[in-house]
């Protein structure tokens, strides 16, 4: 296997840690608060997902704020499954629970035909009852201030998304990272192919006027100079490289400066949909370049290049 060769490129170069704009699409956020209206915990996971998808489970006292809760994610996350956790326990009990006689009375008559069908008999226990759904209700009692109670929750999803971002920007560091030095090897394989290019022609030149040369002494043909220099011309269009070359530095440059948040705007934009368009462009440039070379050299250059390509998909299928 060719070695690996990490030379310093002329292109565009990542700045600092500090100001990379690369979050991971996995991580996890945590954050409790506590104040008059009572104890808030709000978890929230993301996972990988082409989307935006958001599977929020909270309280039933928080259920009216619910569609709040996944737009404010929304806004703050741009990309993956995010599954929103959030439990909150009112400081006074702002609900009367009470038992619906129906249901309970039918769930105990069930059991005793059940109990009949099946030739059994024996008590049935009626706290076992309560766990089963509808046979108890809760009313609300008092009514909160919903704006009141949405700012407290507001604070609490804001601060485990923040604290999320920490953990994703800390995993999104180290992938950009290396994708920074598959981009250097990738880069110096490619200043090989290009230095390798010019030979290809001068060896299929030499072994053209070789057998040029044989079927003149075996068959007495006249070959011109111009028909010589006509097909070796033919061959060096045919895998000529040089504008492949020039677009897949091209796109390696675009694809360290999206890296880097160079085309993203004032805001936060999501950069890992736009790092794949990138990584396939930079595929069929390089399958190119395979298709066209002819010299054995060459095409193990272009394999070290696909390897570190799709190195560098996988990470990039892992950030937002």
């Amino acid at each position: 296997m060719l070695p690996l060769l990490r030379k310093t490129h002329s292109g565009p170069r990542m700045s600092s840690a500090a100001t990379l704009n690369v979050l991971s699409m996995t991580g996890q956020g945590h954050a409790e608060r506590s104040g008059p209206l009572g104890t808030l915990s709000v978890e929230v996971r993301t996972v990988n997902n082409r989307g935006f998808k958001c599977s929020p489970r909270v309280s039933d006292s928080l259920a009216s704020l619910e569609s709040r809760m996944e737009s404010l994610a929304r806004s703050l996350i741009r990309r993956g499954t995010i599954h929103l956790n959030v439990a909150f326990r009112s400081a006074t009990s702002d609900c009367v629970s009470s038992l619906d006689s129906a249901v309970l009375q039918s769930y105990y008559r069930q059991l005793r035909e059940l109990q009949s069908e099946l030739g059994q008999s024996g008590p049935i226990d009626l706290a076992s009852l309560l766990v089963l759904p509808g046979v108890v209700v809760s009313s609300r009692e008092i009514r909160r201030d919903d704006e009141e109670l949405w700012e407290f929750v507001r604070v609490g999803v804001v601060d485990a998304i923040e604290n999320l971002n920490e953990m994703r920007g800390m995993e999104g560091l180290a992938m950009a990272v290396s994708l920074q030095q598959d981009c250097d090897v990738i880069r110096s394989h490619i200043e090989a192919v290009g230095a390798l290019t010019p030979r290809v022609v001068d060896n299929y030149r030499a072994r053209l006027h070789a057998k040029i040369e044989r079927a003149l002494v075996d068959h007495n043909i006249e070959v011109t100079p111009f028909d010589l220099l006509r097909e070796v011309q033919i061959f060096a269009d045919r895998s000529d490289v040089s504008e492949e070359i020039t677009r897949l530095n091209s796109h390696l440059n675009l694809f360290l400066a999206v890296l880097d948040g160079e085309n993203s705007g004032s805001e936060r934009e999501p950069s890992g949909r736009k790092l794949d368009f990138v990584i396939q462009e930079m595929f069929r440039e390089t399958n190119t370049i395979g298709s066209k070379a002819a010299d054995a050299e060459i095409s193990a250059h272009v394999v070290e290049i696909k390897c570190g390509i799709e190195r560098m998909r996988e990470l990039v299928q892992n950030l937002e």
